[in-house]
């Protein structure tokens, strides 16, 4: 008999479990931004960026609602966290950086694929210090809070500024210009910065509050769909103009968190007799039993 015989019945075959429906939908959405972050890829090969944007917008909104439906419905998965960061990699670092070389930065020949290609190694790089940081025993309680360095989606949509600037005719920066922005997003993206992630922001909404949130979200989008570069631009710099209040509010919680925490075991608080009486290290202890007369 060989280990491979299956007619033997004291060979019992491997049988995998079904897999039910609500642990697939959060995968089929990251999917589905993947696709439309290579779309995005191709229409800016074309010379289509209008569309280009529109498809790096869309993964960026796939991208903010799958985690939340699988939390939803109990469909989370290491498969679905793998997946994700490396649907992330591709609709946020590799198509924007596609997207600017193929739009300016190929202006500067060999500089601008060094920006674009270094852009994108840093949303790599960025990508997989988040999953190796993701459960770390010595983070502080309120470090949950904030990201380390520019989240993906975000660093997407700011790497796209000089586009929108040039679709409202405020004028065409310098090709020199956009890959400097490019390469200051992308320190940015692997820096120790933190950034402020709103996980700490409440998520129920009161019932006297329902209807007034349906219609400012319908509104957003409304506008959003109707003056787009005009909103994308303006959350851009407003993005970035807000970034040093996360910092500061990080500062002042890690101070607060210090100061609460007590003295370690063991520890003698520094005081004027331990200037003047120096820390002389203890005789050994002998726990032998005394010799027997």
């Amino acid at each position: 008999m060989t280990p491979y015989d299956f007619k033997n019945p004291d060979v019992r075959r491997r049988r995998f479990r079904p897999i039910p429906v609500r642990m697939l939908v959060p995968n089929v959405i990251t999917l589905l931004a993947i696709c439309a972050g290579l779309t995005s890829i191709r229409l800016s090969i074309e010379g289509r960026m209008t569309l280009a944007v529109y498809a790096i917008v869309f993964a960026a909104a796939l991208d903010g609602i799958d985690g939340r439906i699988a939390r939803l419905i109990k469909g989370q998965s290491k498969f679905g966290a793998e997946l994700d960061s490396l649907a992330d990699f591709v609709n946020f670092g590799v198509a924007p950086g596609l997207m600017l070389y193929f739009w300016q930065l190929h202006e500067l020949r060999n500089a601008g694929w060094i920006a674009a290609m270094v852009f994108a190694i840093s949303m790599g790089l960025r990508l997989a210090r988040f999953n190796a940081t993701l459960d770390d025993p010595n983070k502080p309680p309120f470090a949950s809070n904030y990201f380390t360095g520019i989240p993906a989606p975000a660093g997407a949509i700011t790497v796209l500024l000089p586009i929108y600037a040039a679709f409202l005719d405020l004028g065409r920066w310098p090709a020199a210009v956009t890959a400097g922005y490019t390469l200051l997003i992308a320190f940015l993206m692997v820096s120790r910065l933190p950034v402020f992630s709103g996980k700490s922001v409440r998520m129920r909404v009161p019932p006297e509050l329902v209807l007034p949130v349906f219609v400012g979200v319908i509104f957003f989008i409304a506008l959003l769909i109707s003056y787009p570069w005009y909103i994308l631009l303006a959350g851009s710099v407003l993005y970035l103009l807000a970034l040093p209040l996360g910092w500061r509010s990080y500062q002042k919680q890690a101070r607060a968190f210090a100061a609460a925490s007590p003295a370690p075991v063991g520890v003698t608080p520094p005081g004027p007799a331990s200037t003047l009486t120096p820390n002389l290290p203890e005789p050994p202890r002998d726990d032998r039993p005394e010799r027997l007369h």
